[in-house]
């Protein structure tokens, strides 16, 4: 499967249940189809005190959430959009569907 969605991007949670979150992808798994989204899909995980965190405790990280509940945000309108590629000025490059812009 293509992914379209890239380190980096703006996106939209358009399914489950942080729908209508917004925030930049982190990081992707393309073997998974899944991608860390700052601010979106935390979770709780309790550590035992070690040498880098001695006070031990209740921390908080994102978790992945999978490319199809994802969406991009068209940077000229701010609102989620499809992504195609085409080729333009010899160069392959992703554009919104929406404002035919390139992203």
């Amino acid at each position: 499967m293509k992914l379209k969605i890239k380190t980096g991007d703006t996106v939209k949670v358009i399914a489950g249940d942080h729908k209508g979150s917004e925030g930049k992808v982190l990081q992707v798994d393309r073997e998974k189809n899944k991608a860390i989204v700052e601010g979106i899909n935390e979770v709780s995980k309790h550590e035992k005190p070690s040498a880098n965190n001695p006070q031990g405790g209740i921390t908080k990280k994102e978790a992945p959430i999978h490319i199809s509940n994802l969406s991009l945000i068209d940077p000229k309108s701010g609102d989620a959009t499809r992504v195609g590629y085409e080729v333009r000025d010899g160069k392959k490059v992703r554009f919104s569907k929406k404002s035919n812009e390139v992203i």
